[in-house]
């Protein structure tokens, strides 16, 4: 677990606290303090999530998207 945060961890300056990097799934569970990567799976099978797509075999998120997503939620629950 502890290079999982290490990683989250690598921040670009201009990205808001993101990472500069593609985001893996698990990346996801560490940022928002998921129970596990399912709740990531399952928000892409029901389109609710941030925006993912394929690498190979492999899901990535872009850290631009994940920003939309947020702060799309907060706008909503601002309403």
């Amino acid at each position: 677990m502890g290079s999982r945060r290490l990683a989250v961890a690598e921040t670009a300056s201009d990205s808001g606290g993101l990472p500069s990097r593609y985001l893996t799934p698990d990346d996801l569970v560490v940022m928002f303090d998921l129970p596990s990567v399912e709740t990531v799976y399952q928000w892409r099978r029901k389109r609710t999530g941030p925006r993912g797509f394929r690498v190979g075999r492999h899901l990535r998120y872009d850290p631009a998207d994940v920003r939309v997503w947020v702060e799309s939620l907060r706008e909503g629950a601002a309403a």
